[in-house]
Protein backbone atom coordinates (compact mmCIF):
# COMPACT_ATOMS: atom_id res chain seq x y z
CA UNK A 1 0.00 0.00 0.00
CA UNK A 2 1.28 3.39 -0.90
CA UNK A 3 1.85 5.77 2.15
CA UNK A 4 0.95 9.43 2.23
CA UNK A 5 3.27 12.45 2.21
CA UNK A 6 2.26 13.09 5.31
CA UNK A 7 3.31 9.47 6.23
CA UNK A 8 6.30 9.71 4.38
CA UNK A 9 7.21 12.76 6.38
CA UNK A 10 6.80 11.20 9.39
CA UNK A 11 8.58 8.32 8.48
CA UNK A 12 11.57 10.32 8.03
CA UNK A 13 11.57 12.42 11.27
CA UNK A 14 11.22 9.17 12.77
CA UNK A 15 14.67 8.44 11.69
CA UNK A 16 16.26 11.53 11.96
CA UNK A 17 15.15 11.33 15.33
CA UNK A 18 15.95 7.52 15.69
CA UNK A 19 19.63 8.47 14.46
CA UNK A 20 19.99 11.41 16.89
CA UNK A 21 19.89 9.23 19.76
CA UNK A 22 21.86 5.85 18.37
CA UNK A 23 24.63 8.51 17.25
CA UNK A 24 25.71 10.16 20.65
CA UNK A 25 25.00 6.35 22.45
CA UNK A 26 27.47 4.87 19.76
CA UNK A 27 29.25 7.36 17.68
CA UNK A 28 29.31 7.75 14.17
CA UNK A 29 31.20 4.90 13.84
CA UNK A 30 29.31 2.40 15.87
CA UNK A 31 25.80 2.51 14.06
CA UNK A 32 25.51 0.73 10.77
CA UNK A 33 22.32 1.71 8.07
CA UNK A 34 20.99 -1.52 8.34
CA UNK A 35 21.02 -1.41 12.36
CA UNK A 36 19.63 1.76 12.20
CA UNK A 37 16.89 1.48 9.87
CA UNK A 38 16.34 -1.41 12.17
CA UNK A 39 15.80 0.25 15.24
CA UNK A 40 13.53 2.60 13.64
CA UNK A 41 11.46 -0.39 13.04
CA UNK A 42 11.92 -0.01 9.27
CA UNK A 43 13.86 -2.20 6.02
CA UNK A 44 17.56 -1.44 5.18
CA UNK A 45 16.11 -0.34 1.42
CA UNK A 46 14.39 2.03 2.61
CA UNK A 47 16.97 4.32 3.80
CA UNK A 48 17.76 5.54 0.75
CA UNK A 49 14.19 6.69 -0.12
CA UNK A 50 15.26 9.56 2.48
CA UNK A 51 18.40 10.00 2.60
CA UNK A 52 21.49 10.51 -0.03
CA UNK A 53 23.99 8.81 2.18
CA UNK A 54 24.56 8.39 6.19
CA UNK A 55 26.46 11.46 6.12
CA UNK A 56 23.38 13.11 5.14
CA UNK A 57 21.61 11.87 7.56
CA UNK A 58 24.76 12.57 10.61
CA UNK A 59 24.48 16.45 9.51
CA UNK A 60 20.27 16.10 9.58
CA UNK A 61 20.64 14.17 12.67
CA UNK A 62 22.95 16.70 14.67
CA UNK A 63 21.10 19.81 13.81
CA UNK A 64 18.04 18.15 14.94
CA UNK A 65 19.38 17.13 18.30
CA UNK A 66 20.88 20.26 18.76
CA UNK A 67 18.37 22.55 18.10
CA UNK A 68 16.22 20.28 20.83
CA UNK A 69 19.06 21.08 23.51
CA UNK A 70 19.15 24.84 22.09
CA UNK A 71 15.46 24.93 22.41
CA UNK A 72 15.32 23.40 25.98
CA UNK A 73 18.06 25.88 27.36
CA UNK A 74 16.56 29.14 26.12
CA UNK A 75 15.88 31.16 28.98
CA UNK A 76 17.66 29.16 31.30
CA UNK A 77 19.70 31.45 33.27
CA UNK A 78 23.35 30.91 32.77
CA UNK A 79 24.12 29.43 36.11
CA UNK A 80 21.18 27.05 35.88
CA UNK A 81 22.61 25.84 32.88
CA UNK A 82 25.69 25.21 33.94
CA UNK A 83 24.74 22.95 37.30
CA UNK A 84 22.38 21.23 34.84
CA UNK A 85 24.90 20.77 32.03
CA UNK A 86 27.49 19.83 34.80
CA UNK A 87 25.87 17.20 36.06
CA UNK A 88 26.70 13.48 36.72
CA UNK A 89 23.12 12.51 35.45
CA UNK A 90 23.67 14.39 31.97
CA UNK A 91 26.99 13.03 32.02
CA UNK A 92 25.55 9.68 31.97
CA UNK A 93 22.99 10.06 29.37
CA UNK A 94 24.45 10.12 26.34
CA UNK A 95 22.16 9.32 24.10
CA UNK A 96 19.88 12.00 25.36
CA UNK A 97 22.34 14.43 26.37
CA UNK A 98 24.05 17.03 24.62
CA UNK A 99 25.08 16.26 21.07
CA UNK A 100 27.87 18.29 20.95
CA UNK A 101 29.34 16.75 23.98
CA UNK A 102 28.40 13.62 22.81
CA UNK A 103 30.13 13.98 19.10
CA UNK A 104 32.15 16.38 18.05
CA UNK A 105 34.96 14.68 18.64
CA UNK A 106 33.73 12.38 16.26
CA UNK A 107 32.70 15.01 13.95
CA UNK A 108 35.76 16.34 13.09
CA UNK A 109 36.92 13.09 11.31
CA UNK A 110 33.61 13.35 8.84
CA UNK A 111 32.92 15.11 5.66
CA UNK A 112 32.05 19.06 5.94
CA UNK A 113 28.62 19.11 5.49
CA UNK A 114 28.79 17.28 9.19
CA UNK A 115 31.27 19.63 10.42
CA UNK A 116 29.36 23.11 8.87
CA UNK A 117 26.25 21.54 10.66
CA UNK A 118 28.26 21.37 14.13
CA UNK A 119 29.42 24.96 13.55
CA UNK A 120 26.02 26.02 13.02
CA UNK A 121 24.88 24.32 15.97
CA UNK A 122 27.56 25.94 18.14
CA UNK A 123 25.83 29.83 17.21
CA UNK A 124 22.52 28.00 17.45
CA UNK A 125 23.51 27.27 21.11
CA UNK A 126 25.75 30.39 22.16
CA UNK A 127 22.48 32.55 20.68
CA UNK A 128 20.07 30.86 23.23
CA UNK A 129 22.62 30.89 26.03
CA UNK A 130 22.89 34.89 25.32
CA UNK A 131 19.47 35.96 25.92
CA UNK A 132 19.30 35.01 29.83
CA UNK A 133 22.64 36.11 30.89
CA UNK A 134 21.82 39.31 33.18
CA UNK A 135 25.45 38.61 34.99
CA UNK A 136 26.58 40.34 31.63
CA UNK A 137 24.78 43.72 31.85
CA UNK A 138 26.71 47.03 30.13
CA UNK A 139 29.12 44.03 28.42
CA UNK A 140 29.64 45.07 24.79
CA UNK A 141 27.92 42.19 22.46
CA UNK A 142 31.94 41.06 21.63
CA UNK A 143 32.08 40.61 25.46
CA UNK A 144 29.45 38.72 26.00
CA UNK A 145 29.71 35.95 23.42
CA UNK A 146 33.19 35.31 24.09
CA UNK A 147 31.77 34.86 28.04
CA UNK A 148 29.34 32.90 26.43
CA UNK A 149 31.57 31.10 24.19
CA UNK A 150 33.98 30.88 26.77
CA UNK A 151 31.70 28.84 28.97
CA UNK A 152 30.31 26.88 26.56
CA UNK A 153 33.38 25.49 25.55
CA UNK A 154 34.68 24.46 29.07
CA UNK A 155 31.64 22.79 29.81
CA UNK A 156 31.14 20.74 26.93
CA UNK A 157 35.06 19.96 27.66
CA UNK A 158 34.85 19.15 30.73
CA UNK A 159 31.60 16.85 29.87
CA UNK A 160 34.46 15.01 27.40
CA UNK A 161 36.97 14.51 29.56
CA UNK A 162 34.81 12.84 32.55
CA UNK A 163 32.89 10.62 30.21
CA UNK A 164 36.48 9.73 28.95
CA UNK A 165 37.01 7.97 32.57
CA UNK A 166 35.38 4.92 34.05
CA UNK A 167 31.94 5.22 35.49
CA UNK A 168 33.00 4.47 38.76
CA UNK A 169 36.43 6.83 38.70
CA UNK A 170 36.94 9.71 41.35
CA UNK A 171 38.28 11.69 38.57
CA UNK A 172 35.35 11.60 36.64
CA UNK A 173 33.17 13.28 39.46
CA UNK A 174 36.35 15.57 40.46
CA UNK A 175 36.34 16.76 36.74
CA UNK A 176 32.68 17.83 36.69
CA UNK A 177 33.40 19.46 40.42
CA UNK A 178 35.55 21.41 39.74
CA UNK A 179 34.75 23.24 36.40
CA UNK A 180 31.31 23.38 37.57
CA UNK A 181 32.66 25.42 40.45
CA UNK A 182 34.94 27.18 38.72
CA UNK A 183 32.30 27.84 36.01
CA UNK A 184 29.65 28.84 38.85
CA UNK A 185 32.34 31.35 40.51
CA UNK A 186 33.11 33.16 36.78
CA UNK A 187 29.58 33.98 36.69
CA UNK A 188 29.25 35.72 40.46
CA UNK A 189 29.26 39.30 39.93
CA UNK A 190 32.32 39.97 41.33
CA UNK A 191 33.58 38.29 38.21
CA UNK A 192 31.56 40.15 35.63
CA UNK A 193 34.11 42.22 34.66
CA UNK A 194 37.19 39.93 34.48
CA UNK A 195 38.26 38.63 30.99
CA UNK A 196 37.23 34.74 30.52
CA UNK A 197 39.33 32.45 32.21
CA UNK A 198 39.99 29.09 31.97
CA UNK A 199 37.90 27.21 34.16
CA UNK A 200 39.22 23.88 34.15
CA UNK A 201 42.38 25.06 35.55
CA UNK A 202 43.47 25.13 39.44
CA UNK A 203 43.74 28.65 40.97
Amino acid sequence: MKITKAQAQANRAHVVETASTLFRERGYDGVGVADLMAAAGFTHGGFYKHFGSKADLMAESAACGIAHSAALTAGVDMSEFVQIYLSRAHRDTRATGCTMAALCGDAVRQPEAVRTTFADGIEIQLAALSQPDTSLAGADAGQARARSLDILAHAVGAIVMSRACPDDSPLADEILSICRDKILASLSPSATTSTPVGVCTTS
